[in-house]
């Protein structure tokens, strides 16, 4: 139960944080969005409909449509989000702050964009809009879901400028590259991890060498080459990113012909770890 109201209060949190993005920095400096978000923003320039009943019956029709691609916790904080986005949406209308730079204004609500989409998505939620509609477009077309957000997000920012035009779609871009990073950062954290694989023929004293100077665990798979049919160990081991250049030179130092793959690892657990 506890889990459950501290996930609806980080929804809260972050549907506030957007909200505040959209109506003190998006809206005010004529800049875009991508997604439902925009559309919303567009019919305000438009039309000057609010915001947050234009957001709501949006996403509701998308939730409708979509709910059979949700898990049932997913479509629950889905809804939970939307309506407490439109909410906040509608609280902070009158919310300013003074600047003329707009470039300032671009970079922040990139930034809050990011962490309140981000707090959102970390608790399992969505903001329903084009997440759902990539889903759907992953089902019927086989597309990947993140090419069809980055195409459905591009094609509602290209209309836009056709209302705000050149230098807003530029800036909104940029807005949304900072969004998306600092959204990877919310959901990833900051100590990312790297997996890394070794391949060589010197495997029992590379994996010695990590156990004794790193401290590291080490795990040994056995394998073997496709055309040699040669058995192999492999080792797998799991290090941060500050730890990268000391394993890759005690590698050197005892196999300079291994082969080695490095690849992010966006959550891990266990000893030596975050506890699960």
């Amino acid at each position: 139960m506890k889990k459950y109201l501290i996930d609806i209060l980080l929804l809260a949190i972050g549907s506030l944080l957007f909200a505040i993005a959209v109506n003190v920095f998006v809206i005010p400096n004529d800049l875009g969005e991508g997604g439902v978000t925009g559309l919303t923003i567009i019919s305000y320039y438009l039309f000057e409909w609010s915001p947050s009943i234009v957001s709501f019956l949006l996403n509701a029709v998308i939730i409708l449509i979509g709910l059979k691609f949700l898990s049932k916790q997913t479509a629950i904080y889905t809804i939970i989000a939307v309506c407490f986005n439109s909410l906040f949406l509608h609280l902070t209308e009158s919310w300013t702050i003074p600047s003329e730079e707009i470039i300032v204004h671009a970079l922040f609500g990139g930034v809050l964009t990011g962490v309140g989409l981000g707090l959102i998505i970390r608790v399992g939620g969505t903001t329903a809009g084009t997440t759902i509609l990539a889903k759907i477009i992953n089902k019927y077309l086989g597309w990947s879901v993140s090419y069809s957000l980055l195409l459905l997000d591009l094609v509602v920012v290209f209309l836009s400028y056709f209302i705000i035009g050149i230098e807003g779609v530029m800036l909104t871009v940029v807005m949304l590259y900072v969004g998306t990073k600092t959204m990877e950062f919310i959901i990833e954290g900051a100590n990312r991890q790297k997996a890394v694989t070794i391949i060589s023929a010197h495997s029992n004293e590379i994996a010695l060498e990590v156990s004794t100077r790193m401290e590291r665990g080490i795990t040994v798979i056995s394998g073997h080459g496709y055309y040699t049919k040669e058995n192999k160990e492999v080792l797998y081991i799991v290090i941060s990113n500050q730890e990268i250049i000391k394993l890759k030179k005690i590698i050197k130092q005892v196999d300079n012909d291994a082969f080695i793959t490095i690849h992010d690892v966006r959550d891990v657990f266990g000893e030596g770890f975050s506890a699960i």
